[in-house]
């Protein structure tokens, strides 16, 4: 009798741990359909081909170190031979595994032009740079630890417009650093700020400094300090794809350099026209105004 309640017993429990084995079953898929129901965090996995063409100055020059200082997800490659064969970038930052794109590209020694591309499909602004001022011209008091993210600024007059919003969405992707980039220091200490004024995009980076240097030991204080470099874009044309396309937005207040150059000239050839013709004017009123020889001139007498 003692060996079946024995029995009864054991069977008891081993039901009981197939219960429990399946309940724990259940459970264990009921988590695993949750976790594959919740949506997965999206990768930010953003880089940057930095390269320009021929020409570029000193100055443009020092801007792009200083660009590629500012992104360490930057990747620069050599500079482009020809001007018109724009459709050889999306190639070049394929090899290099980048899907984004800034191409400098300089004319006339004078003129620097901004590409601001999302490779391979598109879309692409092509921005006039003006008033450069380079960290090492400026020599201001802000740092920043090299390699560190930096956070991004837009004035509120990007959301106003539709090409507003599309420059904002294209210059986050270049300009914000992703987390898991390899030279990327795990450190926010400055801020690059876009504001918009006159349609033109002025470009500012600052420092984040969260104690009075003047008052180390007083209360903590944010403020902001320059450390550059700071330059100006003018939009000029936005494009469907990348380096070409269908026109999606024209600036029809920008006037290229070359025809302002041109006006001037223009401006002082007429005011050297005004003066030859004044002087001419003048010659003639000379000649009018002299009289005639009589036949008692002195000349004619004592001849």
């Amino acid at each position: 009798m003692a060996s079946i309640l024995k029995a009864q017993k054991v069977n008891a429990s081993k039901r009981d741990a197939k219960v429990k084995g399946k309940r724990k079953a259940d459970e264990m898929d009921v988590d695993q359909d949750i976790e594959s129901s919740a949506p997965k965090p999206k990768k930010n996995k953003q880089r940057v081909l930095l390269l320009s063409s021929r020409g570029v100055t000193h100055r443009m020059r020092h801007l792009m170190t200083d660009i590629e200082a500012l992104l360490p997800h930057v990747k620069k490659d050599s500079k482009l031979d020809s001007k018109s064969q724009l459709h050889l970038l999306p190639e070049l930052a394929d090899l290099n595994n980048c899907n984004n794109t800034l191409y400098f590209e300089a004319r006339r020694h004078e003129d620097l032009y901004l590409w601001a591309t999302k490779t391979p499909n598109g879309p692409s602004i092509k921005m006039h740079v003006q008033n450069i001022h380079t960290m090492d011209e400026l020599k201001m008091t802000g740092n920043c630890l090299k390699g560190s993210r930096g956070l991004l600024s837009f004035d509120k007059a990007f959301d106003e417009t539709e090409w507003g919003k599309l420059t904002k969405e294209l210059f986050t992707h270049i300009f914000g650093v992703p987390p898991t980039a390899r030279r990327a220091k795990p450190f926010i200490d400055h801020i690059l700020t876009f504001s918009i004024l006159d349609s033109k995009i002025w470009f500012r980076n600052f420092q984040i400094m969260e104690k009075d240097p003047l008052q180390p030991n007083g209360p903590p204080q944010t403020t902001l300090v320059e450390i550059g470099p700071r330059f100006v874009l003018t939009p000029i044309r936005i494009f469907e794809g990348a380096f070409g396309g269908a026109t999606v937005y024209s600036n029809p207040e920008f006037i290229s350099p070359a025809a302002i150059r041109s006006s001037i000239r223009q401006e002082q050839s007429k005011k050297y026209n005004i003066r030859k013709d004044a002087e001419q004017e003048t010659s003639r009123r000379k000649e009018h105004r002299k009289r005639e020889e009589d036949e008692l001139a002195v000349s004619k007498v004592f001849a």
